[in-house]
């Protein structure tokens, strides 16, 4: 097969030009930048894939559209740049509704292209044939529909500007039949905008309740990664002198190694950082939206301080006070406005000055009991997972081993993670866990699938990352239950020569609903087991490097093992290990209470 080679040099036309309507498309796309994308093939948008080589653009294919979703996340997340995925009209484009609501809770510019039935048998219930807008309509930014050929170049500009101006997916949906005919079209310039630091009065407010806290924590969220604002926020907190947590499952937004980082909020997060802002009379929360599951009590604290003042900071003004009372609401950019702060409180006393040294060591004590507890902390301590631990002590793995304590795995890899690396987290009972063990010097490091919490996201996001920096270490946490949604897509990292390591944590049930069984169910276990094939042997058959993990000592040199692969010899490696039953935290402790029955049959089960 011939296959069309990319052109050296990307241009597009000047002026008003004659083209098709798949050229205009085409050429619109080059002129946002974008040269990757990711789907499967489809006869809708055929004429326009035709010409995607040529203008210098990469279509990956992938084993199933959700992947593609999770992909283009993951790109735009590491890039900053558009992701952008495209399928078959129907059944192809409802397969990734999973993944764009995953990318809308991320704040992630994915542009999603649904080529959809033709205009002349629209409503007919023809092959494939769906209403494609609604299925979008809640986890997009902005919906266009190219109703005329002639607004091709225009709406798909639109779509891709959108998705950068308001940060977040987009969807261009184009009826199949209007890529063909003849029309003389403009290519539209890319709109980019500067973002300001926000209201002076709201800035000079916030200097001034800043300059009058004793004791002041900050909140660093995902603002400061995707506004490129690491440098500023690292400088307002050292101005500050006051300790400094991630806001839920951004564990890249502060360099762990800091000595005022204090770890993530939220669910499965660090104690340490949940005691000090338990102390805060000032709280800034710099770009979050302060997410109800990222503030919700844990581990029996409820360490959200109710009396302190609250700065926020986001650069949407819809979450400014949505989920915790605000004080001061700052409409700006997390990097502006972190600078026009710094200005503010330049040559100012401060109240917590005189206590720096003091919140110093209160922030370093605190730091070291909850590492020192992490490391003690080799299992759980609940009835259920003692008697898990009890059973599996003369139980061997399928390899001959034995089953290892989450925890201990989960430290062991954090030992070993290598400089740079990128990490992406499915949902789960041990990948929740992970949070406290996952530490990261730079931003655009830490992928997890935000308040949508869905499965089947960490492999594919963490290979969207991985094409758009192939010079990172490249790493993906599930748990078997998630695993099996998603791994089919090793496929698509084999076929496609892009390397990444995917860690696997194998413990036969969906651990995360089963806690709820043992807490409020009496252990009444229902469709909560997954025994399986070794999934290191299924990543073999599909043309990757299998380990088996069932030695604790063999947890860091696996790993070390696969990234060696993953970087010098540009193979894909699965990592199963072997781990016992014994179960963390409850999801959502929150949301369920003890059953009340009323019917005699289900008297039993209370």
């Amino acid at each position: 097969m011939n296959a069309p080679q990319p052109i050296a040099a990307r241009t597009v036309p000047v002026g008003p030009t004659r083209m098709t309507p798949s050229e205009a498309f085409v050429e619109t796309m080059v002129a946002q930048g974008v040269d990757t994308m990711f789907g499967i093939m489809g006869s809708a948008f055929m004429d326009a894939m035709d010409i995607f080589a040529p203008a210098g653009i990469r279509l990956i294919p992938v084993v199933h559209e959700q992947g593609a979703g999770h992909m283009a996340d993951g790109y735009s997340r590491v890039s900053g740049r558009h992701g952008v995925i495209i399928g078959q009209n129907g059944p192809g484009i409802s397969n990734a509704v999973t993944a764009i609501a995953a990318a809308y809770w991320a704040h992630s510019p994915v542009v999603v292209i649904t080529p959809e039935t033709g205009t002349l048998t629209q409503g007919l219930g023809g092959f494939q044939e769906a209403a494609q807008l609604p299925m979008f309509a809640e986890f997009t930014k902005y919906q266009a529909h190219v109703s005329n050929s002639k607004r091709m170049a225009e709406l798909t500009a639109r779509a891709f500007d959108r998705a950068l101006l308001e940060m977040g997916p987009t969807q261009l949906n184009i009826p199949r039949d209007l890529f063909y005919g003849d029309i003389t079209v403009e290519i539209p310039k890319p709109i980019r905008i500067e973002r300001g630091a926000g209201g002076v009065e709201s800035l000079n407010a916030a200097a001034d309740l800043i300059a009058s806290a004793r004791f002041p924590v900050m909140i660093s969220g995902g603002g400061v990664v995707m506004g490129d604002a690491f440098k500023e926020a690292i400088a307002l907190a050292e101005r500050i002198g006051c300790p400094v947590v991630n806001s839920y499952q951004h564990n890249d937004s502060f360099p762990a190694s800091h000595p005022q980082w204090c770890g993530p909020l939220g669910y499965q997060g660090s104690k340490a950082g949940m005691r000090l802002i338990a102390q805060a009379d000032v709280v800034i929360a710099l770009g979050t939206r302060l997410g109800p599951f990222g503030t919700l009590p844990q581990y029996g604290m409820d360490y959200w301080p109710k009396g302190a003042k609250l700065v926020q900071i986001d650069a949407d003004a819809k979450m400014l006070g949505l989920v915790k009372k605000v004080d001061v609401g700052i409409c700006g950019d997390a990097k502006a406005a972190a600078l026009a702060l710094l200005e503010r409180l330049a040559g100012r006393t401060l109240a917590c000055d005189a206590t720096r040294a003091e919140r110093a060591a209160k922030t370093a004590e605190e730091k070291a009991a909850w590492e020192k507890e992490l490391s003690e902390w080799t299992h759980e301590k609940d009835a259920y997972s003692l008697d898990m631990i009890e059973e599996a002590k003369g139980e061997k793995t399928p390899t001959g081993g034995q089953w290892l304590h989450p925890r201990q795995v989960l430290r062991e890899l954090e030992k070993a993670m290598p400089a740079h690396v990128m990490v992406s987290t499915d949902i789960g009972n041990i990948n929740s866990v992970a949070h406290s063990y996952l530490r990261f010097e730079e931003p655009r490091s830490f992928f997890a699938p935000m308040s949508f919490g869905n499965c089947g996201y960490a492999l594919p996001t963490i290979i969207g990352a991985k094409v758009a920096r192939p010079d990172r270490p490249a790493v993906s946490y599930a748990g078997d239950g998630a695993w099996g949604m998603s791994m089919s897509e090793i496929m698509t990292a084999v076929r496609h020569d892009i390397p990444v390591t995917a860690v696997v944590f194998h413990n036969r049930q969906w651990g995360a609903e089963k806690k709820n069984q043992v807490d409020f169910y009496n252990r009444r276990f229902v469709a909560g087991e997954l025994e399986s094939e070794s999934f290191a042997g299924i990543a073999r058959a599909m043309g990757a490097e299998g380990i088996t993990v069932d030695k604790l000592e063999d947890v860091g040199p696996a790993l070390r093992r696969a990234i060696d692969l993953q970087m010098n010899q540009r193979k894909t490696c699965v990592i199963e290990i072997m781990c016992t039953r014994e179960l963390g935290d409850p999801f959502r402790r929150d949301a369920l209470s003890k059953p009340v029955r009323f019917l005699d049959k289900y008297k039993d089960y209370t």
